[in-house]
């Protein structure tokens, strides 16, 4: 797939991430209100959750952004 001027739409998008530490005893009912808000909310999407056995979860969530690519008429004005 073909982007902006011919370049791969894959090498403009990028993403930002958040990570989480859920604390032992939150509960899962809990720990899915909070994702799924962030998920609504900030348009985040999980992309890693560990649950540890002492019952601490870590939790990364992503989000795309696009990479602003200069237009050719601001690199004209710049000079």
């Amino acid at each position: 797939m073909a982007g902006v001027g011919g370049v791969p739409l894959a090498s403009m998008v990028d993403y930002e991430f958040q990570r989480l530490i859920l604390p032992r005893g939150t509960s899962r009912n809990a720990a899915q209100r909070l994702l799924t808000d962030a998920a609504e909310q900030g348009h985040w999407e999980l992309d890693r959750l560990r649950l540890y056995a002492d019952g601490t979860r870590k939790v990364v969530l992503r989000r795309r952004y696009l990479k602003v690519q200069p237009t050719l008429d601001r690199q004209l004005i710049a000079r």
